[in-house]
C-alpha cells in the first residue's frame, strides 16, 4: 500500500475513534426529559479505491551493454540512461537546451569569455593545426585574435607571445538532488571530470586533452578553462555530466565499469530509478520522488519497464497485443515501414519516421592507399587514376538512381541528400543544386572526361580513350564493396541497373560487416582499397562534420589508419574553409560563411556521394502522447512527459 493511502486510512480510523467518543459522551450526559431521543444512523463511508498503477513499457531492440556513462553505452543503453539522467543538456531541433543548468553559457550573457593570455616556452598549447603541443621554437601558433591562416606565425622562442584562451562558467539549478536524496552539487561534476581524466577510464580524450582546468567555484558553479589556442564552437557543452561522488568515490576508477552501483543500477537525478535488471529480458524502473520536476507532475508513470526484443516482427506483435507501449528506434523497423503506415491508417498504432545526421555513403576511391608512395612505372603497379577528373565523379552521381532507392527500399520516407548536411540543418545551403538521376547528363560528363562508348553497345562498359592518367582501352568497370545486409543488396541492385544505363559496369562484393570495417592497411574501407564502397557514417551531435573530408582525416600509416576521409580527397581550399569554420563561434559571421563554402566545394568535387539518409523509426500505441522523434535528440529525451490514455486528453 502506498504511503499516502496509509495516511488516508489512518485519518479515517482516527475520525471513527473520535466520533465514537463523542457519541458515548452524548449518551451519558443528563437530558431535560425522560423521553429518549431518536438515534440517528448513517451509512459507513465507502473506502477510497486505490488508484491502479500507471505503468509504461518501452521495448528496445537490444539489451544495454552497460549503464556506466563512461563505458561506451550502446544505443539501447542510452535510451535507458535518459530515464535515469535528465540532460544535463538536450539537443532538440538542431538546438541545445539546458536541463540542469540555469542557462547556456554565451559571450552575450557573460558566462563565456575569450581572454588574451601570455604563454611561455614549455607550456601546453593548441597549435595552428589544432594539435596539443608544448610551446617551443619553431611551433606554428595563432597569436591572440588570429582565426585565419594568414596570421599564423612560427614562434622564434624568445618574442613574448599571447594567445586566446576560453573561460566558461556553468551554473546548476538550485535545489537539485540525487534520487537517494543527497544534494547534487558542482563537486559531482568535477568528480565526473576526474573519472574521465583517469587513465583507466573509457572516455574520448579530445576535450580532456584541450582542458587546462575544470573546477568548482561554489556549490552550484563550475568553471572550464581551455588550453591557450583552443577555440571551441561548442564551448557551452563542456560541462561534465555529474556523477554521484558520495557513492562512487569509494571505488577505484578501474572498477566502476564492473560494479553494479555504477554499471547496472546507477543513482541519477532523472525521472526514474533502477529497481531491477533481469538479464536478457528487461530492466524495471520506478518513479523518482526526488526528481526536480516532480512538483510539475513528472514523470507520468509509477513504473517503467524496458523490454529487450530484437526481432522487429515480434516487437510489432507485442505492440498490437498491448505488451509494448512504445517501440524504440533501436528496433530496426526499416523493413516494416509500410506495415506501420498501414497500422497507423487503421488507427492500430502510431508510426514515427525521421532522418538525421546518419547518411549512407558511396565512397569513391579517389586516392587509394597504393598511391601513398607515388606512382611507380605508371599504371603497372597502381590502379589507374579513374576518379581524378571531377567530371567522372559528377557523372556517377547523375547516373545513380538514388530516388528510386528511396522510393522502393525506404518507402519514400527519407530524402536524397545534396551535401553532407540535412536540408533541415540551420547551416544547410539552400542554393546548392540537387543532382537528380539524369543518365543523359551523366553520359555527357563521361564523354567530357574521355570515357567513350567505342562499340555502340550500352550494355558494355565504356572505355578510356582520352582520360588523364588512365591507359587507353581501360574499361569503366568498378569494384563495389558493401555488406550483405538485405537493404544494401536491394540498393545495389537498383544502382547497378542505373549505372549500366551510362556504360558503367560493377563487380559487386558483399562482405561481412567486420571485414568491411576492419582497420587498415588490410581493411577494405579504412585501408582505402576500393573503387566504390557503400557504408554508413554519422555523428551524435549536429555540428557540421566537414572534417569527414579534410586531408588530415585520410586513413594512412602515419595516423594508424584512423580517419573518416576514406576517399583520400585533398583540397587545400576545403581544408582552409573547414578549419576557419571550426575556429569560429556560432554567433560570428565566419562560422556560417565558411561552412557554406565547404558545402559548395563538396557539391562540386564530390569526394563521396551521399545516397540517402538512414531512417529512425519508432511506433507507439494509438493513444500515446508527448513522444517526439526528433532527428537530433535521444528518442527518450522527454520521457518524463510520456503518457497514454486519459493523461492524453486535451
Amino acid at each position: 500500500m502506498k504511503p499516502f493511502i496509509v495516511k488516508h486510512w489512518a485519518f479515517l480510523l482516527i475520525c471513527f475513534f473520535v466520533a465514537g467518543l463523542s457519541a458515548c459522551n452524548l449518551l451519558s450526559a443528563p437530558t431535560a426529559t425522560n423521553t429518549p431521543s431518536p438515534t440517528e444512523t448513517s451509512a459507513p463511508p465507502m473506502p477510497t479505491a486505490t488508484p491502479a498503477p500507471h505503468n509504461l513499457t518501452v521495448c528496445l531492440g537490444a539489451e544495454p551493454n552497460t549503464l556506466y556513462p563512461f563505458g561506451a553505452p550502446n544505443a539501447a543503453a542510452r535510451s535507458v540512461l535518459a530515464a535515469i539522467y535528465d540532460g544535463p543538456l538536450d539537443t532538440v531541433g538542431y538546438e541545445y537546451q539546458p536541463v540542469l543548468l540555469t542557462q547556456l553559457p554565451s559571450l552575450s550573457n557573460g558566462d563565456a569569455q575569450i581572454v588574451s593570455t601570455p604563454v611561455q616556452a614549455g607550456g601546453q598549447i593548441v597549435d595552428a593545426d589544432g594539435n596539443v603541443v608544448l610551446l617551443a621554437q619553431g611551433v606554428r601558433v595563432r597569436p591572440s585574435a588570429c582565426r585565419a591562416d594568414d596570421c599564423i606565425l612560427t614562434w622564434d622562442g624568445t618574442t613574448p607571445l599571447q594567445m586566446d584562451q576560453m573561460i566558461v562558467v556553468y551554473r546548476l539549478k538550485p535545489g537539485l538532488s540525487w534520487s537517494d536524496g543527497t544534494p547534487l552539487t558542482a563537486d559531482d561534476s568535477v568528480f565526473a571530470y576526474s573519472i574521465a581524466s583517469d587513465p583507466g577510464a573509457i572516455a574520448n580524450t579530445y576535450l580532456l586533452d584541450r582542458t587546462a582546468v575544470y573546477e568548482a567555484t561554489d556549490a552550484n558553479t563550475t568553471q572550464w578553462w581551455g588550453l591557450p589556442g583552443f577555440i571551441d564552437p561548442t564551448y557551452f557543452t563542456n560541462f561534465w555530466q555529474p556523477l554521484p561522488k558520495h557513492l562512487w568515490s569509494q571505488f577505484p576508477v578501474g572498477q566502476l565499469p564492473q560494479v553494479d552501483v555504477s554499471s547496472r543500477s546507477p543513482v541519477g537525478w532523472g525521472p526514474y530509478v533502477v529497481q531491477e535488471w533481469a538479464a536478457g529480458d528487461h530492466i524495471t524502473l520506478t518513479k523518482n520522488t526526488n526528481y526536480f520536476r516532480a512538483a510539475e507532475g513528472y514523470p507520468k508513470f509509477d513504473s517503467l519497464t524496458f523490454r529487450f526484443i530484437s526481432d522487429p516482427n515480434t516487437a510489432i506483435s507485442e505492440l498490437s497485443a498491448g505488451r509494448c507501449d512504445l517501440l524504440d528506434p533501436t528496433i530496426r523497423l526499416d523493413a516494416q515501414a509500410s506495415l506501420l503506415k498501414e497500422m497507423q491508417a487503421g488507427e492500430q498504432a502510431q508510426a514515427f519516421f525521421t532522418q538525421g545526421m546518419n547518411i549512407e555513403w558511396l565512397g569513391l576511391g579517389i586516392v587509394p592507399a597504393t598511391y601513398d608512395d607515388g606512382y611507380e612505372t605508371l599504371y603497372q603497379k597502381d590502379r589507374p587514376d579513374i576518379f581524378a577528373d571531377a567530371h567522372t565523379r559528377q557523372a556517377l552521381a547523375y547516373c545513380l538512381d538514388r530516388q528510386t532507392v528511396v522510393n522502393q527500399v525506404l518507402s519514400g520516407l527519407v530524402e536524397v541528400p545534396n551535401t553532407y548536411l540535412p536540408v533541415e540543418h540551420p547551416l544547410y545551403d539552400k542554393n546548392i543544386d540537387a543532382i537528380p538521376f539524369d543518365p543523359a547528363l551523366g553520359i555527357s560528363l563521361l564523354e567530357q572526361a574521355g570515357w567513350k562508348d567505342t562499340d555502340g553497345n550500352p550494355a558494355t562498359p565504356r572505355l578510356a580513350v582520352s582520360v588523364k592518367n588512365v591507359p587507353a582501352g581501360t574499361p569503366l568497370n568498378l569494384s563495389y564493396y558493401t555488406t550483405g545486409a538485405t537493404q544494401r543488396r536491394q540498393v545495389t541492385d537498383i544502382l547497378a541497373q542505373s549505372l549500366a544505363q551510362c556504360g558503367v559496369g560493377l563487380e559487386l562484393h558483399y562482405l561481412d560487416q567486420n571485414d568491411l570495417y576492419a582497420s587498415g592497411p588490410s581493411g577494405i574501407l579504412f585501408g582505402r582499397r576500393f573503387d566504390l564502397i557503400e557504408y554508413a557514417m554519422g555523428v551524435n551531435g549536429f555540428e557540421p562534420p566537414c572534417n569527414w573530408f579534410a586531408s588530415s582525416e585520410i586513413p594512412a600509416a602515419a595516423n594508424a589508419w584512423i580517419g573518416a576521409n576514406v576517399s583520400g580527397y585533398k583540397n587545400p581550399q576545403f581544408d582552409a574553409a573547414c578549419r576557419a569554420a571550426q575556429l569560429a563561434l556560432p554567433d560570428e559571421p565566419a562560422y556560417a560563411e565558411n561552412y557554406r563554402q565547404t558545402e559548395i566545394l563538396f557539391s562540386n568535387d564530390l569526394p563521396a556521394i551521399p545516397l540517402y539518409y538512414r531512417m529512425r523509426i519508432a511506433a507507439a500505441r494509438p493513444d500515446f502522447c508527448h513522444f517526439d522523434l526528433d532527428p537530433t535528440a535521444n528518442p527518450m529525451w522527454n520521457i518524463e512527459a510520456f503518457d497514454y490514455g486519459e493523461g492524453c486528453q486535451p
